[in-house]
């Protein structure tokens, strides 16, 4: 690994602080504070781990027999799954509309916003089941780092789900230590705009990055403006009542917030801030002729509707991973169902590489 990567640096910093802060003790082996450093599941692309989350697993290591093994499998699955088929697929029409901005007419340049949308997710995402996973194999636990994103209701709430060790990580040793929210209204705002300047920056030096984080530190801060609004209504009995009308509020606030988050999105995909320029001005007006092929929208719409039923499944049944690693404990305690759940794998292993796309390397290895 390079000196400098990111999350080594991350990883690194937080254990200095944590000792500094007296919130952890120094560890006393020397091969544990290289194993926390050097541990090889998340070290590309995270989720960043701690020094807090990660040293005290090594005070009592689990057994093999311990171990959730069916679980840790489940996550690559379903990780390889996201990365090799979802992300794979939505990446053609992506990555062709953002190569060729000037050529294509408004639909497709929607069509390949939204695509990137659901790329990054998946890609990012399955990165992370396929680090969790293989860390469980090997008895340690790594932080969730992704919430369903997309159903957010504000965006707040966008990046309590989205990459989540990188935005908890950034409130913990930025944020706080900034003065967080405790120091009056406009050093609050102040320090949001920071804090996601940053967090666009450690992206990449570039243009677009600065834009795609200050806008999304604007965001943060007029969502904190409108808060502000809605409890000073609040207190003169002036607010919207009502199951249908919040119910309908509620659709609109996810929606409003998803599609702000993909039009920041071009800024973050775009090779340069021209090009971003022009997407965004593409979308609103007929710039070229060009439209998506048939068998680019069959391919990603299909992906489309993966995505929107794994999150229907997931709000409904599956809140927490807790719940679906006691499925498969149980699945475990039986030896016929073992013999089932391990066929049942090796069928789900073969499905993903029949349907897996042109393979294409992970969103975040570059970053």
């Amino acid at each position: 690994m390079p000196v400098g990567i990111s999350f080594y640096t991350f990883q690194s910093l937080s254990y200095v602080i944590d000792i500094y802060r007296g919130e952890i003790l120094p560890e006393e082996k020397y091969i544990h504070y290289l194993l926390f450093l050097s541990f090889f599941p998340q070290l590309v692309a995270g989720p960043v781990v701690t020094a807090r989350e990660f040293l005290p697993q090594l005070q009592s290591l689990r057994r093999f027999s311990e171990i959730p093994f069916a679980f840790a499998l489940f996550l690559i699955l379903i990780g390889a799954f996201k990365k090799a088929v979802l992300a794979d697929h939505l990446a053609v029409p992506s990555d062709f509309a953002f190569a060729n901005v000037q050529n294509l007419d408004p639909s497709f340049l929607w069509w390949g916003m939204f695509s990137y949308a659901g790329q990054i997710y998946c890609d990012f995402s399955g990165y992370t089941d396929i680090a969790q996973g293989t860390a469980l194999m090997l008895g340690f636990r790594l932080p969730e780092n992704f919430r369903m994103p997309y159903l957010s209701l504000g965006f707040s709430e966008f990046w309590t789900r989205w990459h989540i060790s990188l935005s908890s990580w950034l409130r913990s040793y930025l944020y706080i230590p900034l003065g967080g929210n405790r120091k009056g209204n406009v050093r609050t705002l102040v320090n949001l705009m920071i804090v996601m300047l940053l967090g666009g920056l450690w992206h990449g030096a570039n243009w677009n990055f600065v834009f795609w984080g200050g806008g999304h530190g604007l965001l943060l801060i007029l969502e904190r403006g409108f808060r502000n609004l809605k409890g000073f209504l609040e207190d003169r009995n002036i607010c919207i009542s009502g199951r249908y009308a919040t119910g309908f509020l509620k659709i609109l606030g996810i929606a409003f917030t998803f599609l702000a988050v993909c039009f920041l999105w071009i800024f973050f995909r775009s090779p340069d801030f021209h090009v971003s320029l022009c997407y965004l001005q593409g979308l609103f007006l007929k710039n070229g002729d060009i439209s998506l092929p048939h068998t680019w929208f069959l391919s990603s719409s299909w992906c489309f509707f993966a995505i929107v039923v794994g999150h229907v499944f997931g709000t409904k049944f599956f809140t927490d991973n807790s719940r679906l690693e006691g499925i498969f404990s149980n699945w475990e305690q039986s030896t016929w169902r073992t013999v089932l759940l391990g066929a049942l794998f090796s069928l789900a292993l073969v499905a993903i590489v029949v349907m897996s796309a042109q393979s294409r390397p992970f969103v975040y290895f570059v970053f």
